[in-house]
């Protein structure tokens, strides 16, 4: 007797095709799982065989051989249960072989016979659907699922039962509609900083471009505020980044209900998050904080007081938008296209408030700012300095500007990027800080004044490759906040005093 029935393994956030096949043979009683399953797909025996003698089903007392094809992807998770399940009852007669022909199934057993939710169920509902196949699934699962397709049949069933059910005929499982938009989320507003308004120039140049920002200051001088309303100036996801950041979010386990939204992400982990929290991995390889900021924003508050490697393992998904785990057996990828808003005080004891002075001195604000590797700065577009807040700014009135105004800036700024991109052939560049070198010679060509402010800066500041790129990246977004179609000196300048200069002088001190 024989059965089998299509699932779906992740591998990143790519849904790869599985055949769970189900071979029942004579000899003495073996339940075998094979196709290299991980510990929580061999104990699926067990939940799968409570689940049938819930529903009334004993598996035979014979030869039981579960493959899972292809045999060489590592198989992991508990989603292989329903699919298991499914392929024994094809193999005994109880279900007909054309009726889960149609469908890939994900799910995990409950020993009553129901079926739990799993993460991953709309990349897996995407898989299904680009193997021309309908997907079955929880039904707490099935808002999310249904987001993949119109036209794509989804069967959500709450129950073992209520699926035999549905392929006898004696019960229909409605199509379930995709979970609603979450509603309109309250966010902070720019107008409640007062003073800083260098700041505030700086924080709209980094949404307009998608730049990475480092604020240093002393405790109390608004850097946890400015970063937190950062998403208030950010543009809305279009349709495909919904799509593309709900997709790591339900692969996560936290894309509740089905529902998503248009807001960008802004993830703000604690400064003890190890490496397999912020970048990815783990034993069982899990997108980290970079990847759940994908098109979003990353805050790193106190930056120093993250370990060092943790940080240097940062390196590669804020230059190449992706962060790669290795595996002795596999590689896994997770689109990590974040934007990096940092913070930290000039030293340990937070000196530079009203009033406070570094009993230490120079030394420490040097050992503290040396937790910082030259590579990681390097590849921070902008680094600002923030004075204390004085109480003369305090008890001013609120600003007449909030963030209403300035989103509306920065959303022009990002059409002026889109529709460059898009003449040049580069529809998936979205920001100035995405574009390439080769491209930035064509869009960030300083007129004759900027190169010649730009040469000697450079020579004086000692900019590498890098961030001689990363300052025309900088001057094209202001020249795009000012509707200029040239890159001027004054653009120019003005990225320059973003470089953190006095930062660096204290550390070369």
């Amino acid at each position: 007797m024989y059965g089998q029935i299509s699932t779906l393994a992740f591998v990143g956030i790519e849904a790869r095709p599985v055949e769970v096949q189900v071979r029942v043979s004579g000899g003495r009683h073996v339940f075998a799982i094979v196709g290299l399953p991980d510990k929580a797909v061999a104990e699926s025996r067990e939940r799968v065989r409570n689940a049938l003698h819930a529903v009334g089903m004993a598996l035979p007392f014979r030869h039981i051989t579960v493959n899972l094809a292809p045999a060489d992807l590592p198989k992991e998770g508990s989603h292989f249960d329903l699919a298991i399940a499914l392929a024994l009852m094809v193999a005994t007669g109880a279900i007909a072989p054309d009726a889960v022909e149609g469908y890939a199934a994900i799910g995990e057993l409950a020993l009553d016979g129901s079926i739990r939710a799993v993460p991953g169920a709309l990349p897996a509902a995407i898989g299904a659907n680009a193997l021309g196949k309908g997907l079955i699934c929880p039904a707490s699962c099935g808002s999310e699922a249904a987001w993949a397709a119109e036209d794509m049949a989804v069967l959500a069933a709450p129950h073992l039962l209520s699926l035999v059910n549905h392929f006898k005929g004696t019960q229909v499982l409605a199509r379930p509609a995709p979970g609603g938009p979450m509603g309109p989320e309250t966010l902070l507003d720019l107008r409640d900083v007062r003073g800083q308004e260098s700041a505030k120039r700086a924080l709209e140049i980094a949404a307009a471009g998608g730049h990475n920002l480092l604020m240093v200051g002393p405790p109390g001088s608004g850097k946890s505020m400015l970063a937190a309303r950062l998403a208030s100036i950010l543009p809305p996801l279009e349709p495909a980044e919904m799509l593309e950041v709900s997709m790591i979010k339900s692969l996560a386990g936290e894309l509740a209900g089905g529902q998503i939204t248009r807001t960008r992400p802004f993830r703000a982990p604690h400064h003890s998050a190890s490496m397999a929290a912020l970048v990815g991995g783990g034993s069982r390889a899990r997108p980290g904080e970079v990847s759940l900021a994908h098109l979003g924003v990353l805050f790193l508050d106190e930056l120093p007081e993250f370990q060092p490697n943790v940080l240097d393992a940062m390196r590669q998904p804020l230059e190449t938008g992706e962060t790669v785990i290795a595996r002795a057996n596999h590689r896994i990828t997770y689109p990590s296209r974040f934007q990096l808003i940092a913070a930290m005080n000039p030293c340990k004891c937070g000196g530079g408030g009203p009033g406070v002075t570094c009993k230490r001195g120079p030394r420490c604000a040097d050992e503290y700012q040396a937790r910082l590797s030259g590579p990681f700065l390097d590849r921070i577009d902008m680094q600002i300095e923030l004075a204390p807040v004085s109480a003369a700014d305090l008890v001013l009135p609120p600003p007449q500007e909030g963030s209403a105004e300035v989103r509306s800036r920065v959303a022009a700024a990002r059409n002026l990027q889109i529709a460059r991109f898009a003449n040049l052939g580069a529809r998936r560049i979205r920001t100035n800080a995405d574009c390439s070198g080769q491209m930035l010679d064509d869009i960030a060509r300083p007129d004759d004044a900027g190169v010649a402010l730009l040469r000697t800066a450079s020579d004086a500041m000692g900019l590498s490759a890098r961030g001689f790129h990363r300052t025309l990246k900088v001057a094209r977004t202001i020249a795009d906040l000012d509707g200029a179609e040239r890159v001027e000196r004054h653009h120019i300048a003005e990225a320059l005093s973003y470089r953190g200069e006095a930062m660096r002088a204290q550390q070369a001190a």
